[in-house]
């Protein structure tokens, strides 16, 4: 679906808000994700770091969780350091985080019992300032623990990323109230380009920004994570002449 056109003064009007709250982008590094459409939606042109942010899938159950699993590794795998990726069953598929760019080698796996001991393990993470990302599985996340996990981002400079899974229908609910997070995202699989010949397109996905602080929220259609953590336009807008893609 089509971006909304970008509007400057709204964009300004908030990064002043932003700058009243203390959350001035012009103070904070940001990771660009190197989609223009997607960039210049968020204070600073990209992803605030040293803060923490959210991310779900969307409503086709394990699938879109899979896929925003692979949103938040691609953003982790192209932070320098080890990722602390935090959960409370061992059911990651290491292959498919290998495939959006964060290898074995980085990530340090802890498995807790439940979400209480998940957020306990992230924010200790997050406060030990030595690692690239801190990556939490949990399902419900309440505005008091965001607070917490945020401090504790903004004090190390390390960045933080909530996944928010769910195995019971009734804990998806928890994802609309407010949180602290910097921005929250949601993820879609959408069917693949078909080729030429027999054979899978790289996965596509409904990238939805929901909420960005100081910044506006978009849905885009990308191509997913690449093996260097990078999203890509689809081929037919790839292909498409330089003046066409900007308009």
């Amino acid at each position: 679906m089509p971006a909304r056109p970008f509007n400057p003064a709204l964009a300004a009007l908030r990064e002043q808000i932003a700058a009243m709250e203390g959350e001035s982008a012009a103070a904070r590094e940001v990771l660009p994700f190197g989609v223009p459409d997607l960039d210049r939606r968020l204070p600073g042109g990209g992803l605030a770091l040293g803060c923490l942010h959210e991310v779900a899938g969307g409503g086709n159950g394990a699938v879109d969780g899979a896929a925003a699993s692979c949103f938040a590794a691609g953003i982790a795998a192209r932070l320098p350091g080890q990722v602390l990726w935090c959960v409370t069953q061992a059911d990651l598929f290491a292959p498919g985080l290998e495939q959006a760019g964060l290898g074995p080698d980085r990530v340090i796996y802890v498995e807790a019992g439940d979400d209480v001991s998940v957020l306990a393990c992230m924010e200790e993470g997050l406060r030990h300032g030595g690692l690239g990302a801190v990556v939490a599985d949990v399902a419900r996340l309440s505005m008091t623990a965001s607070r917490r996990l945020h401090l504790a981002a903004k004090g190390s400079g390390t960045t933080g990323i909530a996944l928010r899974r769910w195995r019971r229908q009734q804990e998806a609910y928890d994802f609309g109230q407010p949180t602290a997070a910097m921005t929250r995202w949601r993820i879609s699989v959408l069917p693949s380009a078909p080729l030429p010949v027999p054979g899978l397109g790289r996965a596509r996905w409904l990238i939805e920004l929901i909420r960005a602080r100081a910044g506006e929220s978009l849905d885009i259609e990308l191509e997913a994570c690449d093996g260097t953590g990078h999203l890509g336009h689809p081929a037919v807008l790839a292909d498409r002449p330089a003046q066409a893609v900007g308009a």
